[in-house]
């Protein structure tokens, strides 16, 4: 849908803070490291070894923690991960040190979404009409796949890998959904130690306030090309748009990487930390 341009600092901070999401400009230093590190992703979705992270008849690559960086984000000869978008993780989120996750590599193809294999109707229609929206870190816990806090992630940070058309399956975010969403996780964690939250059913107040979400949120498309960077709240409701027709892609697809890291110390910071 909108494509929103992020100004100067100060509304790459407010949008941050208020919408749960925020882009960071072209930058040399992103632009430096994705000439190492998408060849090495290319590298990483051929690899045979992670063949079985293709899924939705095709359509999708999820690769998750296929690419080969150090904690430092640096893949071999790229040096660490830095730019605008990691100052502002130090600078305005507190996080100095991060300790960076072997990155994700989305790759989305035309025709997305297709059923996954064992997706139900009803699952493959909200992939399909909601996005498969989501906030990471809860995962499916059988029986009954009921959600719990498995990683308590810090952000998630996008660095785009292809250049891509309008419409090429892009990241979408419900703006100040994070709060949402904090809203209800506190209520349903209330009076409860941090180091038990991750066995807490937390699914009820996840649907409720994900409903809350689609009613009340705006839907905005994240489109960004190589170089730039977005940064998602941990908490924010997000997904991927379908492939519409016509859209514009190299033959390797819509590719992102995307990270991920931990948050260090107490969990509690999992609702209490911007």
């Amino acid at each position: 849908m909108t494509r929103r341009q992020c100004g100067g600092p100060h509304s790459v901070v407010s949008d941050y803070f208020r919408l749960g999401w925020t882009r960071f400009a072209i930058d040399p230093a992103v632009l430096d490291w994705l000439a190492v590190a998408i060849p090495a992703a290319k590298s990483a979705v051929l690899n045979p070894a992670h063949a079985h992270w293709l899924r939705c008849e095709g359509t999708w690559f999820a690769g998750v923690n296929v690419l080969a960086n150090d904690v430092a984000g640096a893949v071999a000869g790229s040096g660490p991960l830095r730019g605008l978008a990691v100052d502002f993780i130090s600078d305005k989120l507190g996080l100095e040190s991060v300790s960076w996750d072997a990155g994700q590599v989305s790759v989305i193809y035309p025709g997305y979404p297709r059923p996954k294999e064992g997706e139900s109707e009803a699952a493959f229609g909200f992939r399909r009409d909601r996005d498969a929206a989501h906030v990471d870190g809860l995962h499916a816990i059988d029986p009954g796949k009921r959600r719990m806090l498995r990683e308590p992630h810090a952000f998630v940070l996008g660095l785009p890998m292809s250049r891509v058309g309008a419409g090429a399956s892009p990241m979408v975010v419900w703006e100040g959904s994070h709060g949402v969403m904090r809203a209800a996780f506190r209520g349903a964690l209330a009076g409860i130690k941090p180091e038990s939250w991750c066995d807490v059913d937390l699914t009820e107040a996840y649907i409720s306030a994900r409903k809350q979400v689609f009613e009340t949120c705006r839907r905005v498309e994240v489109a960004a090309q190589p170089g730039e960077a977005y940064l998602v709240h941990r908490l924010a409701l997000h997904g991927v748009a379908p492939w519409k027709d016509g859209a514009i892609a190299p033959p390797e697809g819509r590719m992102i990487a995307y990270f991920r890291p931990e948050l260090s110390g107490s969990i509690r910071g999992w609702l209490d930390q911007d």
